[in-house]
């Protein structure tokens, strides 16, 4: 983890992606497969963290533009590869409306100041036929993965059944990021011009417990993964959404 990256900061901004492993690599072959081609346009992936998404991505033959918020984490994706990388916030995109063959929120819209906001903007910045690839935390996971406020202090970690709360005793212990149900999804793209073309619940790829403990992880992200195509799928620890505009 860089140095500019306190736990004050990380609860605030989240934790972007550092080290790519199987988890990175299964999202990005879901972004690809839903991309349909988008992704050999141009690509924005806003809110890039470091930039790991952005390289992967302009493997593929894209023109790949990141948005970053945190300065620290935009020079330092800037770093990493040659790519566009700007500092901005999702709230106010600078870029002219229908600018994008795709875009990426992976993660993001939880932790900014507006999720209404960034919303409209993605869209607004999208092409019609164009398509956002939203992924974010889902209130049915039984983890609180970005840890909690208590007694005056942030504790990080994963942090059982705080998302099963009544929404504002949620909301206290973990104010510093959102949670979304499917209504909640809805409710950002209200009256927007999109078409929903997949809208589903992933489990995450458990690759810290793999490290650790190589024959149960891996039996566990077997067995949680393929929940994904049960009703179960609805305590999985992300939303994943493929939104595409529509209309002129």
């Amino acid at each position: 983890m860089p140095s500019t990256d306190t736990p004050t900061r990380a609860a605030r901004l989240g934790e972007p992606s550092y080290v790519w492993r199987a988890g990175q690599q299964r999202r990005l072959g879901m972004i690809l497969r839903f991309a349909a081609g988008r992704e050999r346009g141009l690509v924005l992936e806003n809110g890039c963290g470091v930039g790991m998404y952005v390289e992967k991505l302009a493997e593929h033959g894209g023109t790949v533009v990141g948005l970053e918020y945190d300065f620290p984490r935009a020079r330092e994706a800037h770093a990493r590869n040659p790519h566009h990388i700007v500092n901005a916030a999702g709230e106010a995109l600078p870029f002219p409306e229908a600018t994008f063959d795709l875009i990426l929120s992976h993660e993001v819209i939880e932790h900014v100041a507006d999720d209404t906001a960034a919303v409209r903007e993605m869209v607004r910045a999208l092409k019609p036929g164009g398509r956002l690839v939203l992924f974010c935390p889902n209130r049915g996971y039984p983890f609180e993965t970005h840890g909690v406020y208590w007694r005056g202090r942030y504790h990080f970690g994963n942090k059982p059944l705080v998302n099963y709360l009544p929404r504002r005793l949620r909301d206290k212990l973990a104010p510093h990021v959102r949670v979304y149900t499917r209504g909640d999804l809805e409710r950002l793209f209200e009256g927007l011009p999109v078409r929903f073309v997949h809208r589903t619940v992933v489990f995450g790829a458990y690759d810290n417990i793999i490290a650790r403990f190589p024959r149960a992880g891996r039996l566990l992200r077997g067995f949680l993964q393929t929940l994904e195509r049960t009703p179960l799928r609805w305590f999985g620890l992300s939303h994943f959404w493929v939104v595409e505009r529509i209309g002129g």
